[in-house]
This record gives C-alpha cells, sequence and structure tokens, in this order.
C-alpha cells in the first residue's frame, strides 16, 4: 500500500506552481504525483516540467482521454517521459465523459470501451520498440515505429473506469486500475469486476495495479474542508454531464445523485451543495479535520486489494489549502 497525490485539477496561478508541489510531495514521502487533463495546461507539458524538477518521486497521468491524441502519440509521449524521468512515469488513459470530449473537443464520443482497449494495446506495441501493424476495429496501423530507443524499462498503462464493464477492462488489457468517485461499499463491488477481468486476460493479480483516487481535504477548520469538499462534489455531480450522477447512482445514491445534479441544473450550486448528505461526504473520501481526514483515508487503505491511495483536493482549494492537506496527510 502506498500514497500518492492528486496534483490539483484545477488551474494553478504558475506552471511552477505544480513543480514545487510535486516537491513537497517527494520530500512528505509520497510515492507518486498524478496528474489529470482537463482544463488549463497540457497535462504533457506540466508533467515534463515536474519530472525535470524532481528526483524520486514517481509521475503519472491520471487521466489522459483516448479521444485527444492519437494512440501512436500517445505511446511515443509515454515513451518520451519515461526517458526524461528516468524511468518514473506510469501511463493512465481513460475515455473521460461526452461533457468533455464532445463539449470541449468537438469529437464524438463514440465506443468508449473499445477505444480504450485499443489504445491501450497500441501504446504498449508503440513503446516496445518493435513495428507497430496493428488491424483494430477503431485503428487501423501500419509501419509505425519509434525512431528512438525504446524506453527501458517500458512505462505500465493503466486504464481508468469507473463502471463494471470498464473496470474489467482495465484488469483484462492494462498493467492497472484508476478508480474514482467511488464509496468504500462501491469500491468492493468494482475489484470484484477488476479481479474478473484479470481472469479473463490470463493474467496475475500481482502484476496489476489498483490505485484509488479519494478526495480528501484536511484543514483547522473542519467545516470549511467539508464545504470545499462539498463544492467539488456537487460540481462534478451536476455540471460534467450525466457521468459522475450514474456512478453514484450505481452505488446506491440515486436519489441524492439526481438531487445534486437537478439543484445544478436550475443555477442553483448553493441548494446542490446542500443536497449532499454527511454519510455520502464521508463515504466518498477523508475530509473535515487532520483527525477526521486521515480517519476517511485510511479506511480506503484498508480495502484489501488497493495497492495506492491517491490523495485528491478539491478544485476550490487554496495554495495554502493544498499544503495543508498534504503535509496532514503525508505517509
Amino acid at each position: 500500500m502506498t500514497r500518492d497525490a492528486f496534483l490539483p485539477v484545477a488551474a494553478q496561478p504558475r506552471l511552477a506552481d505544480y513543480v514545487d508541489l510535486a516537491r513537497r510531495a517527494e520530500a512528505l514521502g509520497y510515492e507518486r504525483v498524478w496528474l489529470p487533463e482537463t482544463w488549463g495546461r497540457d497535462a504533457v507539458t506540466v508533467l515534463a516540467a515536474v519530472a525535470a524538477g524532481t528526483e524520486t518521486v514517481g509521475l503519472g497521468t491520471s487521466v489522459l482521454p483516448v479521444y485527444t491524441r492519437s494512440p501512436a502519440l500517445l505511446g511515443q509521449t509515454a515513451a518520451a517521459l519515461q526517458e526524461l524521468s528516468d524511468g518514473r512515469f506510469r501511463l493512465g488513459v481513460g475515455p473521460s465523459g461526452p461533457a468533455l470530449v464532445e463539449g470541449w473537443h468537438g469529437v464524438p464520443f463514440e465506443r468508449p470501451l473499445r477505444r480504450t482497449r485499443e489504445t491501450v494495446e497500441v501504446v504498449k506495441a508503440v513503446c516496445s520498440g518493435e513495428v507497430v501493424d496493428y488491424a483494430g476495429e477503431v485503428f487501423q496501423l501500419a509501419g509505425f515505429r519509434l525512431r528512438s530507443p525504446a524506453p527501458d524499462p517500458p512505462p505500465a498503462v493503466d486504464a481508468a473506469g469507473m463502471g463494471p464493464k470498464a473496470v474489467e477492462l482495465a484488469g483484462r488489457f492494462a498493467d492497472g486500475w484508476h478508480g474514482l468517485m467511488l464509496t468504500r461499499d462501491g469500491l468492493r463491488e468494482r475489484l470484484d469486476d477488476f479481479r474478473r477481468g484479470v481472469d479473463l486476460g490470463d493474467g496475475r493479480r500481482a502484476d496489476r495495479r489498483v490505485t484509488i483516487a479519494v478526495p480528501c481535504c484536511a484543514l483547522d477548520d473542519g467545516a470549511r474542508a467539508r464545504a470545499l469538499a462539498r463544492q467539488h462534489l456537487a460540481f462534478y455531480v451536476g455540471a460534467m454531464g450525466t457521468f459522475y450522477r450514474d456512478s453514484l447512482a450505481r452505488q446506491g445514491w440515486a436519489a441524492e445523485a439526481h438531487e445534486v445534479a437537478a439543484r445544478w441544473g436550475s443555477g442553483d450550486p448553493e441548494a446542490a451543495m446542500a443536497a449532499i448528505p454527511d454519510e455520502l461526504l464521508d463515504a466518498l473520501g477523508g475530509v473535515g479535520t487532520p483527525e477526521q481526514a486521515r480517519a476517511g483515508l485510511e479506511r480506503f487503505e484498508a480495502i484489501e486489494g488497493v495497492d495506492a491511495v491517491n490523495v485528491s483536493f478539491p478544485r476550490g482549494a487554496t495554495g495554502q489549502e493544498l499544503v495543508r492537506t498534504m503535509e496532514a496527510l503525508a505517509p
């Protein structure tokens, strides 16, 4: 079991702020820092700066959408970041959702599971250094090969997923699974899907890695920490399409998820936040005072089958609140 840190999803004032946070995570003993790609700066440029500015902490993307770069380019990117970081890089990919893919990038959100599977397979082939001839249902490649030395070792390729089939796919075809917005009970169900995928792929569970992003905020002002966590959850359920709402509904929180989405959709974010019960907030992460936050995080670490917890920060947290949480929850 390791503790990782999720670099903030909200765009920071300076690119150097990410490097500073990664250095702090490295000094505090976090195993790896992850960065998603949403709005703001692209994740590849930021992680290149982080790789150059750190020495030992692992780096990873959680996640790069499979619709915004070709699989061959993702393979080239993974190889370059593995070289730049001296073997510390891990690639995380996933379909993301229609709100981001179609709304922000103008790309049809079609066949997400198949596209994710083929992306994982092509990236692995590219990073092997061999000629890539690939005949998939979504992608067809002929004659592609890296014209630089293949990364040694090749970077691991993880897949993100929230639903049963997506998690099964990660276990079957990828080197690991990234889970997010999961209650502890929901996580246990998805771990069954992951293990089934490993078995279907004739793999070994010991060779796969499960990383769970856990929403965390640890402040002396526990009420402020919980308000930030509520704001974060309400935004994702209300503003990012049906993706996260449906995930919560599958985990037994359908009424609450639909109410949050409805209130956000009607233009009342405060009411959306108020619709999130304390029980749901506590089931999803570790928020409140440092003692409360640590206890919540440790409950996820105690679940058999989890290899790493990824301390994730609310999008509205200030720089000082990010640092305080990182320090309070350090390994």
